[in-house]
């Protein structure tokens, strides 16, 4: 779909690297999983980390990691998480609007809340939510419960969010019209 300024849609969904390294980041197993591989001589055991990292102050990013032991899994999941950073759209301590972040089976409801709400959002939800800043917020999960989709469909959601001066900008309005 082609835009007024020239541009297409595809490019406003892509977003500039964060360098993790200028944030403070605070990191969260979201989900540790034992997982079993089997070989000629048996099963091979090591466990996978789903790990959130975020700033609380509109950065956050996922990752998964995987390994013999659970720390090293866990560092390797945030390492991959860093390299994920992006930015969310806030109004305050809220989303902009209501939006429906989708992947796979996964859909997970993100509904702006007022202030003194506080976050009403489940495990993994919950877990993006805080690390992106996000204090009052209402969401419900649809669809399947499966960890890594649930926070894939968040981080989607979350970032195709769109606040009023940048639709206002793509419509070729300022704004006040809309």
């Amino acid at each position: 779909m082609n835009l007024p300024n020239g541009g297409s849609q595809e490019e406003i969904l892509v977003t500039q690297r964060i360098d993790p390294n200028t944030l403070t980041l605070k990191d969260e197993v979201v989900s540790i999983n034992r997982v079993t591989k089997v070989v000629k001589g048996g099963k091979n055991l090591s466990f996978s980390a789903l790990v959130v990292v975020g700033d609380e102050a509109g950065h956050v990013g996922y990752g998964s990691g995987k390994a013999k032991e659970v720390p090293a899994a866990i560092k390797k999941g945030i390492e991959a998480a860093k390299k994920s950073i992006q930015k969310v759209q806030l109004r305050g301590t809220t989303i902009p609007h209501q939006i429906i972040g989708r992947y796979g089976a996964g859909r997970v409801l993100l509904k702006p809340a007022p202030e003194g709400t506080g976050v009403i959002a489940g495990g993994a939800v919950r877990a993006v939510i805080q690390k992106a800043g996000i204090q009052n917020i209402l969401t419900k999960s649809l669809g399947t419960t499966n960890p890594h989709n649930v926070v894939k469909a968040t981080m989607n959601g979350l970032m195709r969010l769109r606040d009023a001066a940048t639709v206002a900008e793509l419509r070729g309005k300022t704004p006040e019209e809309l």
